[in-house]
Formats: structure tokens, C-alpha cells, sequence
């Protein structure tokens, strides 16, 4: 029978943890860039010398007095005594630092294996390892290893598979206290300072540099990031850059998409008819169901299969965190954490990806406002209809130069929702969730060239292909009903026309009507859909339309009644209304509380109609 042994591979965030695990084990573990990317405990298995190696991927650390509770988690997975040895990763460009936590995980698991990681990029800053001498003054083994290119892992094999089948494990460095402490607190700001100082001996005798200035472009290239002066319109213009190649890039793939799928909904239909189908079920089947999700598909999957990629290799150059120190202040000022600017970023994407990487912020209070707030930043799904009020009404150019306007005014649009993210937070702070500020790590990790390859499938893996299949099951469901709405008729009106009729009050008091306020609600599972839901009404049409010609639906909109007004308040409302059923139902399953979710659903379309009232009083005022 083959010998089983589990393994904790542990480590602190940013050293190539998932990467080496990745290598290992053959599993596409995401392998984050910021601190705490990682938070829950990923399992991989894999077979050396008729050996059987689990590996458990805890979540990155930087000590075992835990400040978090991903620390915490990783911290009693170590002291649990269910793994029979540990690997702990280094980074070989910042040894001193983790060989910290080395030094407190090897008093508790003997069998530990130090894999010193990224050795080639830190021989690219001039940084050189003593492996040997480091192996002797710790007493444990030490690999030196580039995990990306899968250097040195067979030796980490071997390594691990001498060590777990020696008889007797290693006897790894003790750091040594004065036994006449007493005091818990006392003992423990010693021990922090002794291993603190042996980290900083044993790294001194190991380490040797190039030149004194090891890590010299990583601090010119923080002059730009996160300078005061220059740190603010770099991001700004990094995503004004991100916004102006999604909108243009995903115009010609949306409209051949969209133009596929109908006529492919043409065929579907005609063959239904063929075979004997009762007209009612191919309504359903086709005009409803089918068509949303068409819709949906034509309109979600271009921009975000341009803008997920974007948003990830940023991620793998490590700007992300650049981005959370540069709003941290604000956000401390708002009573919130500096990583929601991360998750703001990521709700760009989509808002229930947003949500989910709540999950890096620390603070319980903090990762509650974040969630609650995430909705105000616009999501894939809202950028479409965004995008069509801007280019008619806002814009009298067209080409590159009507572009870059629309991408200019997007990135307002955007601002705005920026600004709200930030009053609401500290209303919220101050009201729902009072608290202080809560103190946190964030680690600014080298800056890496990005691994192209792997972004592109992570980003269409993990994100664009899961957002949308989630975003398609609720649109099944919505595309029944729109159908039935549509062609259920009442002494010859259907109901979808007397819901807007009964909704009209409502719309005329915030600058809208009662149809557009009806597209919204039945845009709840897929906000790509309220713009043919509109159309569709204007028109007493059974079923969803495709109009990809801006002119012409322009001249639908102003022929019932549209103006600048309307579209004004048609992008509040937009930007600040109800999250969609895929991000109401994250949220629910993230914060277990239908309380939560509900706030979460009741504010920003509370703030939608509040400023879209306000801006239908001034209009009236003025105009």
C-alpha cells in the first residue's frame, strides 16, 4: 500500500504559494496578487516515489499571531497537528521577511521544507541566495526554486520525500528565550523581536547584492503609481484606457454576435413551427426564453471577455494594491477599509465578483459596507445602456474622437458612482454600522510581467464564463415571463402595457415614465435586457427586438417622449438602482443575512429616486 502524507504548504501572500501548488498538483488554483487573495484552504494530491502527497494551499500569512481571519485560519491548520510536514514558500527578493514566519512555523512542525521561491527574478534585481548556508544555519532542507517555469520542484520533490521517510525528522533552529519571563504579553514581544532579529542574522549571511539598490525599478515605477501628484491621473487614466478599448472593441463582436444568435432564434422558431409546435410554446420557448438570453449573451460576453482580461493584467503587474493605497485615505476618511477600492475595480467587471472579493477585507463592519455599496459602482451589464444614452444624446462627433468622449464621460459616470461608494460608506459608518477605521496590512508586491496566457484563461475561466452562465440562468426565467406579460392580453391590452400605465406617476415624477420604471424591474435578473424591454413596449411588440442601429432607436426614444432630461435621469437611475438577481443572491450567500440583503437591494434604488426626483425639479425649474 502506498504511504499517505498530508503537506501544509504555507507562506506569506505574494511569494508563488498557489503557483507552487499549481505546479504540483496539476489544479488551476488562482494564483491572486494582493494580499489575501487566497482565503479558504485549497486541496491538491500528487504521487512521488510511490508516495501519496496531499498538499493543503492555507491561506497566506504573515505571522502566527493572526490579525485576520484568513491568518487565523491558516494559523490553526498549522497547529491542529493534522499535517505530517510543512513547506513554507519563500520569496527570494525579500527573504528576511518570511524567513520570520519559517522560523515560527519550524518550532511547531519540525519536517519543514523551506522552498526559497521567484529566484529568478530576484537574480534579475541582482539578488543572489545561498542556498547551502541557508540549509545549515536553519536545519531544515532549502530548495531554491522559480515555480512559474517549474524550476526546481523536482528537487523540492525529492527533498520532501527524503524528509517524510527519514525515521527521525530534522532539528530545525531554535530561537531561545530567557527563562525567567513569566508574563504571556512579555514572552510574546520577545519571542516577536528574538525571531525578528535571527530572521534578519541568518538572512545577512545568506543574502548577497549586486548593487545596494536591489529593488531600484520597483520604487521608480511607485514615484509614478503612488505618488501623491502623479498616483491619482495615472489611475484615472489607466481606466479612462480600460473603458475606451471595452466600449470600442466590444462594438463589432457584439453586433455579430447578436446578429448569429437571432438568426440562429429564426431557424430554432421556424423548425418548432414545422414539427407541430402549439404556437404558445414556441413563444415561450423562443421569443421569450431564448431571445433574453441571446440578448444577454450578445451584449455581456464581448465587453467582458475584453475588460476581464484588462482588469486581470493589472492584477498580475501588481497595480492592483497601488490602487487601494492611493484611495486609502480617502476610504479611512469615510470610515472603510483602502481594499474596497479593489473591489470596486472588480464590480466594474461585475458587481457579484465585486462582492465575492469582499472577502479580502479583514474588518466584519468594513467587508459589510463594502459589500453593501459594491451596487453603486456600474457593472458590465449596466455599461451598454450607459453607453447608448451617451453616444445619442451626448455626442454630435463620431470615429476615435466620439470614442474617446463617450469614454470620457463612462469614466464620470463612473466618478460619480466612486463618489456616492464613499458618502454612503461613511453614512453607513456612522449609522448602521458604527466603528472606527480598522488597522491592516497591505503588502505592495513586486511588479511582475504579466503571464498573458494565463490571464487570458483565467479571466474567461474563472470569471467572464461563470458570470455569464450565472447571468443566463436568470434570464430563463425573466424571458418567460416578459413573454407571458407581453401576450396575455385583458380586454385587448396586455398586462406588461397596464403595469407601465400603472407605474407612469412614479416615472413622471422622477424625469422617467412608467415603462422605463417597468424595464428595470423586469431587468432585475439581467440589467442587459431593460433597454429591449423598453423597446419592445414602446412598440406593442410580443417579444424582444434588436435595434443596433443607434439612429434609429434614437428616433424611437424621441418619438415617445424622450429628451435630455430623460436620459439624464436615465443614467442615474441606471447607475443607482436595485443590484441584479446574481449579485442579490452573492450577497445573501456572502453575508447569510436576508437583512443585509435587503439593505443592500433598498439603498441605492432609495438614492436612485431621490436623484432622479431632484434632477427632474431642476430641469423643470430651468427649462
Amino acid at each position: 500500500m502506498n504511504e499517505h502524507f498530508t503537506i501544509a504548504l504555507a507562506g506569506c501572500p505574494n511569494v508563488g504559494k498557489s503557483t507552487v501548488f499549481n505546479a504540483l498538483t496539476g489544479m488551476k488554483q488562482h494564483t491572486g496578487n494582493w494580499a489575501g487573495k487566497t482565503v479558504s484552504c485549497a486541496e491538491g494530491c500528487f504521487k512521488y516515489d510511490d508516495k501519496q502527497f496531499t498538499l493543503a494551499d492555507i491561506p497566506g500569512m504573515y505571522s502566527l499571531y493572526a490579525n485576520s481571519a484568513e491568518e487565523a485560519a491558516a494559523r490553526d491548520f498549522i497547529c491542529s497537528e493534522n499535517a505530517d510536514a510543512a513547506i513554507v514558500v519563500c520569496d527570494a527578493s525579500c527573504l528576511e521577511r518570511n524567513l520570520y514566519l519559517a522560523l515560527q512555523i519550524m518550532e511547531i512542525i519540525p519536517r519543514t521544507l523551506v522552498c526559497v521561491n521567484l529566484i529568478d527574478e530576484a537574480e534579475k534585481k541582482g539578488i543572489h541566495i545561498n542556498g547551502e548556508k541557508l540549509r545549515e544555519l536553519l536545519g531544515v532542507p532549502v530548495v531554491l526554486t522559480s515555480a512559474r517555469s517549474k524550476a526546481g520542484l523536482d528537487e523540492l520533490c525529492r527533498e520532501l520525500n527524503i524528509m517524510v521517510s527519514s525515521e527521525s525528522p530534522p532539528e530545525p533552529l531554535k530561537v531561545e528565550l530567557p527563562k525567567d519571563i513569566c508574563d504571556e504579553d512579555e514572552r510574546r514581544e520577545t519571542l516577536i523581536d528574538a525571531l525578528s532579529r535571527k530572521a534578519a542574522e541568518i538572512a545577512d549571511e545568506t543574502v548577497v547584492c549586486d548593487s545596494n539598490e536591489p529593488h531600484k525599478r520597483d520604487r521608480i515605477l511607485d514615484r509614478l503609481f503612488v505618488s501623491p501628484k502623479s498616483g491619482i491621473p495615472i489611475m484615472l487614466l489607466l481606466f479612462g484606457l480600460v473603458m475606451w478599448i471595452t466600449i470600442v472593441g466590444a462594438n463589432y463582436p457584439s453586433e455579430l454576435l447578436s446578429r448569429g444568435l437571432f438568426s440562429l432564434g429564426d431557424f430554432l422558431s421556424e423548425s418548432l413551427l414545422d414539427i407541430g409546435a402549439p404556437q404558445w410554446v414556441e413563444g415561450i420557448l423562443i421569443q421569450g426564453v431564448y431571445k433574453v438570453s441571446a440578448w444577454v449573451i450578445s451584449v455581456m460576453l464581448p465587453p467582458m471577455a475584453i475588460f476581464f482580461p484588462l482588469f486581470t493584467l493589472l492584477e498580475d503587474f501588481g497595480y492592483l494594491p497601488r490602487l487601494a493605497f492611493n484611495l486609502d485615505r480617502c476610504f479611512k476618511c469615510a470610515g472603510a477599509c483602502g481594499k474596497q477600492a479593489i473591489t470596486m475595480a472588480m464590480g466594474l467587471g461585475c458587481n457579484a465578483c465585486g462582492v465575492t472579493g469582499c472577502r479580502i477585507i479583514d474588518s466584519p463592519r468594513e467587508r459589510l459596507i463594502a459589500i453593501i455599496t459594491n451596487n453603486f459602482i456600474p457593472c458590465n451589464g449596466r455599461f451598454p445602456t450607459i453607453i447608448a444614452i451617451i453616444a445619442m444624446f451626448f455626442i454630435t462627433v463620431g470615429g476615435a474622437a466620439g470614442g474617446m468622449i463617450s469614454a470620457a464621460i463612462l469614466l464620470a459616470v463612473i466618478l460619480v458612482g466612486v463618489l456616492i461608494t464613499l458618502l454612503t460608506s461613511f453614512l453607513l459608518s456612522k449609522t448602521l454600522l458604527k466603528g472606527h477605521a480598522a488597522s491592516y496590512t497591505l503588502e505592495l508586491p513586486p511588479y511582475r510581467a504579466p503571464q498573458v496566457g494565463k490571464v487570458l484563461i483565467r479571466s474567461l475561466l474563472d470569471r467572464t464564463i461563470f458570470v455569464l452562465a450565472r447571468a443566463c440562468t436568470a434570464a430563463v426565467p425573466c424571458g418567460m415571463l416578459i413573454w407571458l406579460l407581453a401576450n396575455i392580453h385583458i380586454n385587448g391590452v396586455s398586462i406588461l402595457s397596464m403595469t407601465a400605465d400603472f407605474l407612469e406617476p412614479l416615472g413622471n415624477l422622477m424625469g422617467l415614465d412608467g415603462v422605463i420604471i417597468m424595464a428595470f424591474l423586469l431587468g432585475f435578473p439581467a440589467n442587459e435586457i431593460v433597454i429591449p424591454i423598453i423597446l419592445m413596449t414602446y412598440l406593442s411588440q410580443g417579444s424582444l427586438i434588436e435595434i443596433s442601429d443607434r439612429a434609429a432607436l434614437s428616433e424611437i426614444l424621441t418619438a415617445h417622449g424622450w429628451t435630455l432630461k430623460t436620459a439624464v435621469c436615465m443614467v442615474i437611475f441606471t447607475l443607482f438602482h436595485f443590484p441584479c438577481a446574481t449579485t442579490c443572491m452573492t450577497i445573501r450567500k456572502e453575508t447569510g443575512s436576508l437583512k443585509w440583503t435587503a439593505v443592500s437591494f433598498l439603498l441605492p434604488t432609495l438614492i436612485g429616486v431621490i436623484l432622479c426626483i431632484s434632477t427632474n425639479l431642476i430641469f423643470n425649474i430651468f427649462t
